[in-house]
């Protein structure tokens, strides 16, 4: 059990999507600015004090090489909340699982230049759905829905403030709760602001689209067809590649493991060249596709999930290719896009609600099917967004 104690101030790192902000405020816990209560707990009536406990998800151990549920474990930790805080307690509905989590499990890697690491035993910070169950602050009020910062865990205690993410969700929108950290969510910017502010396509360009079954793949290959081009993704499983051309509208697909000159697909595919590349993959790849670019072509790079499992499978890319095509790589956070997020969100709902774009959806149930569910994400056993629902 974790030690009661009292908050402190210490330097923050708030988890946005995929980057952490940094600054100084009162905070609770050894890990996030948040603390963690139970469900059905009543406020006593003398001086309204609450401390229970909450199960949540935290790592035994830092994870190299491919995950395993094993090394994951559920705890508890007593807490204490009072209506002098000012803080909020969220009910969890929805978490979001995410592949470069992982980057922050490990021990050392690249991506701790950016995002914070993850210790064994410490919460893990996520995306999230919840409704408010108890509000020391006036800005919520019991039974607001809230998208944000939330983690893996059953409640989430934060403090309103300008550095933590965290948005009142318009219930009468009409969308699937789940939506708002998906394809309304940061998976939904880091798809829409990866090939519109990083692709920047023009009709009649050909885009490929790796690992296209994705969270973010699913969509910028809708949002790329909608933009008039032509569109190819690939994937790891024929009714994958069936989905993206039957239910998604890709112009063509194919599995990867069936091909085992890579340059040569792509050349198949794309007769006449990739404009755009959008990145998820790395690796062999992208050495396949910058083989396949045409001149000034770009390539959004979201992603390199074969490289989180084995750096054997690092892309050394072909430098000549990049200099004689001057072609741009751009690697790039769903933050970079945080000003422009309502107006992505408006555009992307007003699509859905015209049927031009479809969420896919991958949800498990009960806070002990996190694990599994983030580990199907390195087996190729997920489709879409993956989520797990808790309420």
């Amino acid at each position: 059990m974790i030690p009661k104690t009292r908050p402190r101030q210490r330097t923050f790192q708030i988890y946005i999507g995929h980057f952490f902000l940094t600054g100084q405020f009162i905070r609770f816990g050894p890990h996030i600015s948040s603390c963690f209560l139970l469900p059905n707990c009543a406020l006593p009536s003398t001086d309204r004090r609450m401390e229970v406990e909450n199960r949540y998800i935290a790592i035994r151990h830092h994870v190299e090489g491919s995950p395993s549920v094993d090394d994951f474990e559920v705890k508890t930790a007593a807490v204490r909340w009072t209506p002098e805080s000012g803080e909020v307690l969220v009910k969890n509905m929805y978490l979001s699982i995410d592949p470069y989590q992982l980057n922050r499990m490990k021990r050392q890697s690249a991506s701790h230049h950016s995002v914070d690491v993850i210790l064994p035993g410490e919460r893990i910070g996520s995306t999230g759905v919840g409704e408010v169950v108890a509000s020391a602050c006036p800005e919520y009020e019991v039974g607001d829905v809230v998208a944000g910062v939330l983690a893996w865990e059953e409640y989430t205690l934060f403090r309103p403030s300008p550095a933590v993410l965290m948005v009142k969700v318009d219930a009468s929108s009409g969308f699937p709760l789940s939506y708002q950290v998906g394809v309304l969510g940061t998976s939904g910017m880091t798809a829409y602001g990866g090939l519109f502010e990083v692709g920047k396509p023009q009709k009649g360009e050909k885009v490929f689209v790796s690992a296209a079954s994705g969270s973010v793949g699913s969509l910028v290959g809708q949002f790329a067809k909608l933009a008039g081009c032509y569109v190819v993704g690939c994937a790891g499983t024929q009714a994958k590649v069936d989905m993206l051309k039957d239910k998604l509208g890709f112009d063509d697909a194919f599995n990867y493991k069936d091909e085992p000159d890579l340059k040569s697909a792509l050349k198949k595919y794309f007769p006449d060249g990739i404009d755009i590349y959008f990145e998820n993959v790395g690796g062999e790849m992208l050495n396949a596709a910058l083989a396949n670019m045409n001149t000034y072509g770009r390539v959004a790079v979201c992603g390199v999930i074969a490289e989180y499992t084995d750096p054997g499978k690092r892309a050394s890319p072909d430098f000549l290719e990049i200099i004689y095509k001057r072609i741009t790589l751009r690697g790039f956070f769903a933050y970079d896009f945080m000003a422009k997020f309502h107006g992505f969100m408006g555009i992307i709902g007003d699509w859905i609600r015209e049927g031009k774009v479809q969420a896919v959806e991958d949800i498990s149930e009960g806070l002990e099917s996190v694990p599994s569910a983030f580990v199907a994400l390195y087996r190729g056993q997920n489709v879409g967004k993956t989520l797990v629902k808790l309420a």
